[in-house]
């Protein structure tokens, strides 16, 4: 494994303080707030001053007298009252970026390794269209789980989607009491046509039941009344439920389908009801769960707690279950099945308190494994232009499939514009635009950090300028292009890794207009890392963003291919395959593919 940059120099600097009979860790080096001045900074002179009794600048004199001299350091000085500057040789950043490439995770840790994490970050509801409230749990949970399993983990992604509920008591009490249920029963799943039309019918009716059982109390009781006998799987009651879950299941793997989003897992609330009343028994034998007010609740409320707590519900009044059970029951189940080492929700983060609940009641004793880590993921919302939640231009809900066609036909509007697509069939066509489409959905969402809010613009997002998804891969299929013409082929199938082999495998040198775009190379381990941590895949987005440019310039201020002097010339088409196979693993762990050409 290949440790990152900026720890080498931490361990450098590191043994400075240590020198001076101050702790290691203060020589903490990170990259320069200031690249015009350096490359490195350590601050670490400011917390060693109360520890020695003295000045920082005076701290940092001692630490930069200590390093002076040091072989792989250019330069180190002082700025202010005590900040250490420090700048590295050429021949040392060279010789870390070929450890880099020599690493087959390009730097990045196997830390989890022998660990399973699931990823929950669907939640569709069954029998309802998906929409672009669905967006962002698949786009941020798809990136998390790509990143975890770049880094080692086991990774388990779930829809959980949502197939119980009083929503379904709806739709399955009108077809019972519209004589229905035969020709629902008797629809052919291997059939899109018949299942297309179900969907159909099953999205105009919803709203009307729904209305209805709004201003019929008699209604909404006969609809509660078959939620409990679906959740008691009584004839033909969950008959029915099972064939819409079917049928609902095909059109939300086309959807994701589209939007290039995998999952392991495909289960519902319905998969976990058998584990619920041996689940509730324990917690009442526990003492954990009690009778209130006619319910079976959890409580969840600590003395310590500066706001309300409600507890968590298992049972209502009517013997009909929650949210609160079916979820509780799935940690139940998942800790049971997968042995994870964490949990991870991608939920909209209004959320909190229900997961704060459920967490709380599952560790509480609900669970096994005490030791497995629950987090709660949380994003914020897309919004229009008009800061308001994203919307039809008609003021309704929009569905997914529908956003997706809109960047699709904005994506081809745009190649066409740019003339990027002429000499392409109208299969390679269509598939670089549904390519270009979605890097300008996901990165539009991935740019930001993941609990922020912010607006959708397709116009903006989907340019081959500024900070998009596009421009990311017109620079990729720009490197792409660049080393099919250093290898005189006109493939365009080109072996990048055999290119990067080739390139690594002889001696990498370093000049004056080379350093960018090398240190940029050097940071996306520690990019990888900040993600991976706090689980914002917004530093890699960004990270990929800056690289992207770093290249841009590079490219634009560097002989590269018209290079006379063959070493530098090899050295630079290095560089360039190495920022390919960077963006590239940047770009994936996005969920974003690169065309073969563009």
């Amino acid at each position: 494994m290949t440790r990152s940059l900026v720890e080498k120099l931490s361990d450098v600097v590191g043994a400075a303080f240590s020198a001076r009979d101050l702790p290691a860790d203060l020589g903490a080096v990170r990259v320069s707030d200031r690249p015009d001045l350096a490359q490195f900074q350590c601050n670490g002179a400011m917390a060693a001053a109360k520890i020695a009794g003295k000045a920082p600048r005076d701290i940092a004199n001692d630490i930069v007298g200590t390093l002076a001299g040091h072989g792989d350091l250019s330069r180190v000085d002082i700025a202010g009252p005590g900040f250490i500057n420090l700048d590295v040789t050429d021949d040392y950043l060279a010789a870390h970026l070929r450890d880099m490439a020599g690493d087959s995770h390009l730097g990045v840790p196997q830390s989890g390794s022998g660990q399973t994490v699931v990823l929950d970050y669907g939640g569709p509801n069954i029998a309802k269209p998906m929409h672009v409230g669905h967006l962002r749990s698949a786009i941020i949970g798809d990136s998390l789980r790509l990143m975890m399993r770049y880094a080692g983990f086991k990774t388990l992604g779930d829809v959980h989607m949502g197939d119980w509920g009083t929503h379904m008591g709806m739709i399955v009490s009108e077809f019972i009491r519209t004589g229905a249920t035969d020709r629902i029963l008797g629809i052919d799943l291997e059939d899109e046509e018949q299942i297309d039309a179900l969907m159909g019918e099953l999205g105009v009716m919803y709203p009307q039941i729904a209305a209805a059982c709004k201003e019929d109390p008699a209604r909404k009781e006969e609809a509660l009344a078959a939620t409990v006998k679906i959740q008691n799987k009584e004839s033909p009651y969950f008959d029915l439920l099972q064939l819409i879950r079917k049928a609902s299941v095909n059109g939300m793997r086309r959807n994701y389908a589209l939007l290039g989003v995998h999952f392991d897992l495909w289960k519902g609330e319905a998969d976990v009801h058998d584990l619920i009343a041996p689940m509730v028994a324990d917690l009442k034998a526990k003492k954990l769960a009690v009778e209130s007010d006619g319910a079976t609740v959890i409580p969840v409320k600590r003395d310590d707690d500066k706001k309300e707590m409600p507890p968590l519900i298992l049972y209502k009044r009517d013997g009909g279950v929650m949210y609160g059970t079916t979820d509780l029951a799935t940690i139940v189940e998942r800790v049971s099945l997968y042995d994870p080492a964490r949990i991870i929700y991608v939920v909209d983060q209004r959320q909190h308190l229900h997961f704060e609940q459920l967490f709380r009641a599952a560790m509480a004793g609900a669970v096994t494994r005490p030791d497995v880590a629950l987090f709660f993921a949380g994003f914020g919302t897309m919004n229009g232009t008009d800061g308001k939640p994203f919307k039809t231009r008609a003021g309704g809900v929009m569905k997914l499939e529908d956003l997706i066609a809109m960047a699709l036909d904005k994506a081809r509007e745009r190649l066409d514009e740019a003339a990027l697509a002429q000499d392409m069939d109208e299969a390679e066509k269509n598939d670089v635009a549904h390519k270009v489409a979605i890097a300008a959905i996901k990165f539009a969402d991935l740019q930001n950090q993941r609990t922020s809010d912010y607006v959708f613009d397709l116009d903006r997002f989907a340019a081959f300028e500024g900070k998009t998804g596009p421009y990311m891969l017109y620079q990729a299929v720009r490197i792409k292009s660049l080393l099919r013409k250093a290898y005189v082929t006109n493939d365009i199938d080109i072996d990048i890794d055999t290119m990067f082999r080739d390139l690594w495998n002889n001696d990498v040198s370093l000049r004056e207009g080379d350093r960018s775009l090398a240190l940029q190379l050097a940071q996306f381990s520690d990019a990888f890392d900040a993600a991976l941590r706090h689980y914002m895949p917004h530093h890699l987005a960004e990270y990929g963003y800056q690289l992207a440019n770093s290249f841009s310039s590079f490219y634009a201020n560097c002989h590269i291919l018209s290079e006379d002097d063959p070493a530098i010339r090899q050295s630079r088409l290095a560089l360039c395959v190495l920022t390919y196979k960077v963006l590239e693993t940047t770009l994936a762990m996005l969920g974003i593919a690169i065309p073969r050409r563009m």
